[in-house]
């Protein structure tokens, strides 16, 4: 009966088990929701019974489809391990990283990623660039090889590697009174707008920190979602914003964002190459982890 399964569909399957969504499913196995609900479909012929059902609105396995969905897991993780083993016995010249990392780390990141790709060249890099949130789910998930982010999570078990500095610094429109003024006092910035990341953000939860610390409640002109977004409103003079200096990186050619002199900053923070304990990293992830390292060498 099982004979006719592909590992495709089991694969599928277990995706749908992790998500419980048919269209979260999809998007992370990068098919149509259409497409992912024929494969699994035919699963559910091939075993004869149903594999999942709707309460409510809630998709939920069959008992059937647990079983099944288990076992998947299994085949997959033994296939997983022999992909590493005979990646070992190949070296480098075979394999794959699966890296998600923190959107400010691009700023920096990509340089070092260009760099090992160069250097190995047979070696396939997926690349996911998230917020903090979206990577904390990709872990429990266990989707990918190594996370770069700037603060480890308490609430996983995992190892986590500091391998740069990451210094956050108060950023200002080109034309702001203050970017003229040295060693600014904090107790100068209560009154001033400020952009905030958005709850949940290692730079939110530092910048909160930091105006506690100070006892100054600045008034927040707006918060959003990305620090692409931040810098342009903050280049547009609608407040202050407090962002990892990295992200000034790309910005050598413009005039448009100044760092302010402000006492007590920059706040130093690290960037943290992190993955799940317990977990066999491949030659090649091993290989990538060793690039991040030679980075903090260099730091």
């Amino acid at each position: 009966m099982l004979r006719r399964a592909s590992l495709h569909q089991l694969r599928l399957l277990s995706a749908l088990a992790r998500d419980e969504s048919m269209t979260r499913a999809a998007a992370e196995m990068n098919m149509t929701t259409a497409a992912f609900s024929i494969q699994i479909k035919q699963l559910a012929e091939t075993c004869g019974t149903p594999l999942h059902e709707v309460q409510g609105r809630r998709l939920k396995l069959t008992e059937a489809g647990r079983l099944v969905a288990a076992a998947a897991r299994d085949m997959i993780e033994r296939l997983d391990h022999l992909g590493m083993e005979l990646a070992e016995l190949q070296g480098l010249e075979r394999g794959g990283v699966r890296l998600a990392m923190i959107a400010t780390a691009r700023y920096f990141a990509t340089r070092l990623i260009g760099d090992f790709c160069r250097a190995h060249p047979q070696i396939e890099f997926a690349l996911e660039v998230v917020n903090r949130e979206q990577i904390l789910d990709r872990m429990r998930r266990n989707l990918d090889d190594l996370y770069i982010m700037g603060q480890a999570p308490d609430e996983l078990d995992v190892v986590a590697i500091p391998f740069m500095q990451n210094p956050l610094v108060v950023l200002a429109a080109a034309d702001h009174p203050l970017c003229k003024a040295k060693k600014i006092v904090p107790a100068q910035l209560a009154a001033e707008p400020f952009i905030l990341r958005e709850p949940g953000s290692g730079t939110r939860q530092a910048t909160e920190r930091f105006f506690k610390a100070h006892r100054i409640k600045p008034p927040t002109r707006m918060t959003l979602g990305s620090d692409e977004t931040t810098k342009q409103a903050v280049a547009a003079g609608l407040g202050l914003a407090i962002l990892s200096r990295h992200v000034l990186a790309l910005d050598t050619k413009t005039t448009a964002l100044r760092e302010l002199d402000v006492q007590g900053m920059p706040i130093m923070r690290r960037w943290y190459a992190v993955y799940l304990a317990g977990k066999r990293l491949s030659p090649a992830a091993r290989a990538f982890l060793d690039t991040l390292k030679k980075a903090r060498q260099k730091a």
